[in-house]
């Protein structure tokens, strides 16, 4: 959890006032659920009288609100942290952004980092080549379909003639181009220097890519 003495003036200063969003929307919901119109009822949970009857009522119904609150934003954080990992986050990146260590964020959302994969396809049968890429959470299904892909390609002139796929550590985990000889797709290990990618955007992306290109193509 972050610590508000971690944060500095201006971040405490967002804390401090999201936090009151998210209690005026519970007392809101605590009001509405008590049949309460917008200007209606206690102006704040602590108006009544502390030992009556209403009051227990009343902090009762926000204590069940203020649950339901908390379950959904915990959905809500679930669901970022796997759309997150699909992205290529890791565990420290999700405990970075949850205020938790790395070892909590495994533990909180396990199998939610390694669900990306990602797949090269090198299309047309002569330079200039094209380039598709496709995002898979799921491994097996990514080489299938860049096994397909290859398979199908010499069937048209601007077909797959190679493949790789690539893990959420930025890892070439399998690659095949398609061999004349055979008229079949072959598995290939690429060389040290193709098999860690970085990520799009980032600096050698773009070499990475050419030095593929030029690997596949001095296979065909």
């Amino acid at each position: 959890m972050v610590d508000m003495w971690d944060l500095d003036g201006e971040a405490v200063e967002e804390r401090v006032e999201f936090d009151r969003q998210v209690r005026d929307l519970v007392w809101r919901e605590t009001k509405r659920r008590l049949g309460f119109g917008e200007h209606e009822g206690p102006a704040t949970a602590n108006t009544l009288n502390p030992t009556s009857a209403a009051a227990m009522h009343l902090h009762l119904m926000y204590l069940q609100v203020a649950t339901q609150t908390g379950e959904t934003a915990q959905r809500l954080a679930t669901a970022a942290a796997e759309r997150a990992g699909r992205a290529g986050a890791t565990y420290a990146d999700l405990g970075l952004s949850a205020g938790i260590t790395r070892q909590a964020a495994r533990k909180r959302w396990p199998g939610t980092v390694g669900t990306q994969w990602m797949l090269y396809l090198l299309t047309g049968k002569s330079r200039p080549h094209g380039m598709i890429t496709r995002v898979f959470r799921n491994g097996e299904k990514a080489i299938e379909t860049g096994r397909t892909a290859v398979d199908e390609g010499a069937l048209a002139e601007d077909g797959a003639v190679g493949a790789v796929v690539i893990d959420s550590s930025r890892q070439a985990v399998w690659a095949c181009y398609f061999h004349d000889g055979t008229c079949a797709p072959e598995e290939i290990a690429l060389p040290e220097v193709l098999r860690t990618v970085p990520r799009t955007g980032e600096d050698g992306h773009s070499d990475w890519l050419h030095r593929w290109e030029q690997h596949i193509t001095s296979l065909l």
